[in-house]
């Protein structure tokens, strides 16, 4: 409560500061220097498809319709979605087969749809069955009702493990969908009522160390294992695992959440991410939810400090965000409850999903540039930026939460030929990303954009290569990011073999083939 009371404190005395500046004739004017240094590169954004809000569940797939792929209003590429250990009906463990009586077929229908539009999809366990855990149950055990007592998964149980994740990797197959990744734990650090699953960062060291090798990566070509994903983005949990030489080679991913832990002010998740780096690790954020406890809709301000995490995630070296819910008053697509506000329209797209799509339509399979400006930047100040390439385009972006227009001048590593701007305001007339060209007679470096007051801007520009040749990077967070691989649904690839896509230093791609392809 005392960081909210700060933050808020801070941002109107910010605010005030700015206001009285202007009032006395002086014109807020904030500078913004891109330089090429090259830092991660981003696989994309998404959100959760878990029961709640999204019913029915299994058959409403209308957030994922209008969230996903790159003819979406909004462009999101990864889903999350739970690999839930509960039984379907009265059908117990012995009936474990090929087709799982367990309960994962309400993600099938909104996974199928996802990786039809080219997006990659990948499931997180609230806890393994119940049979594998000291409690004897799924759920976490932290009431009376269930003895207070903390569910961990047995040790005698984690040869089990890795095998029962093979057992949705097999179901999710028969019903046609390839799953691209699957975690170890939801929130290994939070000791809960509902379903979870405690561990220590020894214990799920452990389990990688010696059973990850049980994860059908033959079978299922292609899967890649996250970590475990601790409430605040521990970095202890990722740590352990990427210090140690065995478990490092079983994991792709480091995973974490935010809760009370914003991305860059406390460490944790930029902390996770330097060591993430050095080893060729992805880093994605893959639950938060801001302003989920309010019971009206978000104000624009709110949707501002919600640009603001997505772009800390960025500097704090995130290659995935995903939201939690799809469908909520305060996610991307109304639920239709009035109670929350008549803005609230069943199925129709919140402005949230518009800030999202900033991030999502462009950012996504860019490389981060340095950046620096002319005004205090990061948590709790008023303005924030950040810089990325992607083949021809340079891209910035501008968040500023006051209240007085501004002149925004960008100066750009390499010249520029032209440029479009997606501007986001509190107006209701602009507010949804409204497209504007940026006015460019002939390649230069550097340009003054008009900054409405409170206002969200991304600036697209290209290059001029016959102008301007591109320098190689100047530094980079990881030895693989000097030339990146995809493969052809866009996702990065550590190792690459086969038909491939390659990102070269000077932001250009193009398809090659590399080795046997397996």
């Amino acid at each position: 409560m005392r960081h909210l009371i700060n933050e808020t404190m801070k941002r109107i005395l910010t605010s005030f500061f700015v206001l009285t500046l202007a009032a006395f004739g002086y014109a807020k004017s904030i500078t913004v220097t891109v330089n090429s240094t090259r830092y991660q590169t981003i696989s994309g954004f998404g959100a959760a498809c878990c029961d709640g809000a999204m019913c029915p569940f299994g058959t409403d797939t209308e957030p994922v319709r209008l969230l996903y792929g790159r003819t979406s209003k909004i462009g999101l590429n990864i889903m999350r979605m739970e690999i839930s250990p509960n039984f379907k009906g009265d059908i117990t463990a012995a009936d474990i087969g090929w087709d799982t009586p367990y309960d994962w077929q309400g993600s099938v229908p909104s996974a199928k749809l996802v990786k039809a539009r080219g997006g990659i999809v990948f499931g997180t366990p609230w806890s393994p069955p119940g049979e594998y855990k000291t409690n004897g149950t799924a759920q976490g055990g932290h009431n009376e009702s269930q003895g207070n007592q903390r569910g961990e998964l047995r040790e005698d149980c984690y040869d089990k493990f890795f095998p029962w994740l093979n057992t949705f990797l097999k179901y999710m197959k028969s019903k046609g969908v390839t799953v691209d990744a699957v975690s170890i734990q939801n929130e290994p650090d939070w000791w809960v009522d509902y379903s979870g699953c405690l561990y220590t960062p020894q214990q799920q060291l452990n389990l990688v160390k010696n059973y990850a090798h049980m994860l059908d990566r033959e079978t299922y070509k292609g899967v890649r294992l996250i970590s475990a994903e601790p409430l605040g983005f521990t970095q202890n949990y990722s740590n352990a695992l990427l210090n140690d030489p065995v478990a490092r080679e079983q994991i792709d991913i480091i995973a974490g959440h935010l809760y009370g832990h914003p991305p860059l002010n406390d460490g944790n998740m930029k902390d996770a991410a330097v060591l993430a780096a050095k080893y060729g690790k992805e880093v994605w954020m893959t639950e938060h939810s801001v302003t989920d406890n309010i019971n009206r809709l978000p104000t624009w301000h709110e949707q501002l400090i919600f640009a603001e995490e997505l772009n800390e995630c960025m500097l704090a070296g995130c290659t995935g965000y995903i939201y939690w819910y799809m469908r909520a008053h305060w996610a991307f697509v109304g639920t239709g409850e009035s109670k929350y506000g008549s803005g609230n329209v069943k199925n129709k797209l919140l402005p949230r999903a518009y800030v999202m799509s900033h991030f999502a339509k462009n950012v996504t399979g860019s490389t981060r540039l340095g950046t620096r400006a002319s005004v205090a930047t990061g948590t709790n100040s008023y303005f924030e930026t950040s810089a990325y390439i992607k083949g021809d385009s340079i891209i910035v972006m501008a968040i500023d939460t006051t209240a007085t227009a501004y002149n925004l001048k960008i100066k750009l590593p390499y010249k520029v030929k032209s440029g479009i701007q997606w501007l986001s305001t509190g107006n209701e007339t602009t507010k949804l990303c409204k497209k504007t060209d940026i006015e460019i007679t002939e390649p230069v470096k550097e340009i003054i954009i008009s900054m409405p007051e409170r206002s969200f801007g991304t600036f697209i520009f290209t290059i001029a290569h016959d102008e301007d040749a591109i320098e190689a990077p100047q530094a980079t967070t990881s030895k693989l990011l000097n030339r990146s691989y995809y493969d052809l649904q866009g996702r990065r690839i550590v190792t690459p073999r086969g038909l491939v896509i390659e990102q070269r230093p000077d932001g250009s791609s193009r398809k090659i083939y590399i080795g046997r392809q397996r």
